[in-house]
Formats: structure tokens, sequence, C-alpha cells
């Protein structure tokens, strides 16, 4: 049952063709993008990307947190996939770190508006957030949160990895995985709101959300689980990870299904507050998304992440059936990218009407073929199953009786 993950040859070859398209629309983007609109463009992307793969990597541990606490089973058959994902944490923290400190540098007050002198003077709403938007509170922050996600990422990794070499029945790295798993809940449950206030929410610096921090963790908790979904399908169609079958599916087909909804449930409360509200000040933020330049993307959003998954994942069959998982896994997590995408470039370019032109398509596959890559070189390097663990058992047997 010793299985080793060997690299398929479409995973290597996808992964460096991402990267190099990556890197090419940003070199291309930073010679070719000028102007007003360019220069807005090549910097929101590149934002929103960061902060998309990052706070998904980041969900990440939130699962394995999560599912470590509670002592469940379920998701031991591809434990590995999931700490493989993980561990893309400190790379996209390094990325996002250093976009957003190019921001600062740069002086690039479109992006974060509260940067700017003229605005602080001249808007009493923004300089009145200054005790919190502030580029010594958001450095602290940034550097507290990026360091912590990524070293309890590598620290809970680590554990599973000397688990492998103990003595079979061992349960004290059980219990450490506990400890460490309790402490990222709990600092994951304040830093996902006080990271999304600075990270995306000072991007729109007059408008102010309660439910945002909830809005970013749903956004990101589903685009995880599709995923991890997609690479366990690709691993077992490559011929490996052969203890993963349709009941493990089952519960990833659930978790897309049912977080979908609650993400709706987020996304209406939010939208809604707002629009009945009838208050211009926090209106405002969705007027270039639903009457605007991007209201066909800001509808399409909504149809994906809700209206597909809860149609067409409703049924049992459906969340056991590898193509239909494969599909929907696909267009929800484009969805989710999307949702990211408007959070970001409608406040930057409210007017211009920019689309998903080659540069976003670029970018974005530059950083997927990352991820492959990272991902691809952490399952290689230990087996794809936690022999030691106690509960890999249950895994084996494990039952999705229902949903």
């Amino acid at each position: 049952m010793e299985e080793r993950f060997v690299i398929p040859r479409r995973f290597r070859n996808t992964s460096l063709i991402f990267i190099a398209i990556g890197v090419i629309s940003f070199l291309a983007g930073l010679f070719g993008l000028h102007g007003d609109i360019g220069e807005k463009r090549f910097w929101s992307v590149l934002v929103f990307n960061s902060l998309f793969f990052l706070y998904m990597s980041a969900a990440a541990i939130f699962v394995y947190s999560a599912a470590s606490l509670a002592q469940a089973s379920w998701h031991i058959a591809y434990k590995r996939v999931i700490e493989a994902i993980m561990v893309n944490v400190p790379v996209f923290a390094v990325i996002a770190f250093v976009v957003m400190m190019s921001v600062f540098i740069g002086n690039k007050y479109f992006i974060y508006p509260w940067l700017d002198p003229h605005v602080l003077e001249h808007d009493p709403i923004v300089a009145g957030k200054t005790p919190f938007l502030n580029v010594r509170l958001f450095v602290i922050f940034t550097v507290i949160i990026l360091t912590v996600w990524s070293l309890l990422a590598l620290k809970l990794r680590q554990i599973s990895l000397q688990e492998d070499r103990a003595e079979r029945g061992a349960r004290r790295f059980l219990w450490k995985t506990i400890f460490f798993a309790a402490i990222f809940i709990a600092f994951y449950a304040a830093s996902i709101s006080v990271s999304s206030w600075h990270w995306l929410m000072s991007i729109a610096a007059r408008w102010k959300s309660t439910m945002y921090g909830w809005y970013i963790f749903a956004g990101s908790f589903i685009s995880i689980m599709t995923v991890i979904a997609l690479f366990v399908i690709a691993i077992k169609n490559s011929g490996q990870l052969q203890l993963v079958n349709k009941e493990h599916l089952h519960d990833l087909g659930k978790f897309i299904f049912a977080f979908s909804i609650f993400w709706t449930y987020i996304w209406f409360a939010q939208y809604f507050l707002f629009w009945y509200g009838n208050i211009p000040l926090e209106s405002m933020y969705f007027k270039p998304q639903l009457w605007g330049h991007y209201r066909f993307w800001f509808l399409l959003d909504l149809v994906i992440n809700f209206a597909v998954p809860f149609l067409l994942l409703m049924t049992r069959d459906a969340k056991r059936n590898y193509t239909t998982v494969t599909v929907i896994a696909l267009i929800v997590f484009f969805g989710h990218w999307l949702d990211f995408y408007l959070m970001v470039v409608p406040t930057v370019l409210p007017t211009q009407g920019v689309v998903l032109g080659w540069y976003e398509i670029g970018i974005t596959l530059g950083f997927v073929g990352l991820m492959i890559w990272v991902v691809s070189r952490a399952l290689s390097r230990a087996p794809l199953y936690p022999l030691n663990h106690p509960y890999l058992k249950e895994a084996i047997i494990h039952k999705s009786d229902w949903g």
C-alpha cells in the first residue's frame, strides 16, 4: 500500500507551459500596457490573482485543520493532496507580499487610494479610517499573517511526514496535529477578516462591509474544494491514488454543493442590505458591476457560483460521477476567480470596461502552472498515503451515506 507519486508527464508539461505563458504575459504587460488604463490593468490583475491563489491555498490549511480537530477520516485517503496544496502558502505569500509592497513603493494610488495624501486631505471618510488604513499597520499585519500562515502550513506538513517514520499505531502525532490545527483555526478566524479589510476591501476605501471577511472565506473555501477535487481526479486518472473511490468523491461534491449555497447566502445578504438601504455611499460600490460595463460578468458570476453547482450537483449520482464533478469544479473555480476579479478591477477601472483579455488569462495561467508544479513536487517527496495515521483504515472503508 506504500504508493509513491510519480509526476505524470502531462502534469510537468502543463505546469511548465502555463508558467511560461504567465512569465511572457507579465513581461508583455510590463512593457506593453502603458497609459492610465494600461497601468491600472497591469497592477489590478497582479493584485487580485496573487490574493486569490493565496487565500485559496490558506483555505487548504483550514480544511486540513478543521478535519483534524474533528478527528475525521473522510479526507485521510487524499490527505497528502491537501498537504501538497498547503505548501503553496509560502510561495504565494511571497508573491502577494512583493506585489503589494510594489504598489506601496510605486505609489499606485489607484489600487489603495488611502495612500494618496490628496485623497486624505479632501475626503473626510477615507481620512477617518487612517487609524486602521495606514502603511505601518498594513505592513505589520501583512507580515504577521503571511508568516503565521506559512509557518503553520509547513509545521502541519512536517508533523504528517514525521508520522510516516514513527512506529505503527503511534498517536502522539495526531495530538500534535490537533494542537497546531487549533492554533491555526483561532488565528485564521481573525486574520481572514483583518487581511481582507486591508488587502481587498480597502481598494474601495470609502466603502465597507461587515460581511466581507465571511464572503472571502466562503469563496476561498469553495475554490479550494474544487482544486482538491481536480487534483484528486487527475491523479487517479493517471493510475495513482488507488484507495480513493466514489465515496470520497461524493464528499468533495457535497462540500462544493453545500458551500455554494452558503456563498450565495453571504452574497445575497451583503448585496441586498446595500440595495435595500439605498445609501449612495455604499451602493455605489456595485454601480459599475450591475449598471456599468461589468454587468454581464457580475450576473455570470452569480449564475456560475450558485445555479451551476446547485442544479447540477443536487443528485447523489452527479456527486459520484468523475466527469460531472470535474466539469463543475472547473466551472466553479473559474466563477470564484471571476468573483475576485470583480472585487478589484471594477473599482480600479469603473468606466473603462476592461474585459478578460490576453493579459488576465496569461497571468492566471501562470499562477495555475505554478500551483501544479509546487503540488506535484510536494506529492513526489512523500508516500501518497499517511501509512501510520490511526484513521487510515476508516478512510479506506469510508461510506458517504447521505446527500
